[in-house]
């Protein structure tokens, strides 16, 4: 287990534990492949595509674009950046993700939006 894991259960580690919205965001990440997903809402640590975020694939013209092997599974262990996805969004309960960076189908990167007041507020106390 990498080290930011251990010590700790995942929150979810199978792609088919019976929640709609996360699977959803799985599926979405695999489908763009390559590029990301933007403006994602997030309420009560649940991704909304009820805004319909804006998505962005990032086709690359010179290689052949091969889908990752999973799309096929019905159900399949979750990558270590999906649980930590998946964790982050229960952290921020209700809010927005203005990017969902994706590479190989899967996030690695993400750019939260917050207020200012509650990004200090945990250096304050």
């Amino acid at each position: 287990m990498p080290p930011a894991l251990a010590g700790h259960v995942p929150l979810r580690n199978q792609y088919n534990d019976g929640l709609a919205a996360p699977p959803r965001l799985v599926r979405c990440c695999q489908a763009i492949n390559h590029g990301s997903i933007e403006d994602l809402r997030v309420y009560s640590g649940e991704p909304a595509f009820d805004g319909s975020p804006a998505v962005a694939a990032d086709v690359k013209l010179d290689v052949a674009d091969e889908a990752r092997p999973e799309v096929a599974l019905a159900d399949f262990v979750l990558s270590d950046e999906v649980v930590r996805l998946l964790r982050r969004l229960d952290q921020i309960g209700d809010g927005v993700i203005r990017r969902i960076e994706v590479r190989g189908g899967i996030p690695r990167r993400i750019l939260l939006a917050t207020r200012f007041s509650d990004a200090i507020e945990p250096i304050v106390k």
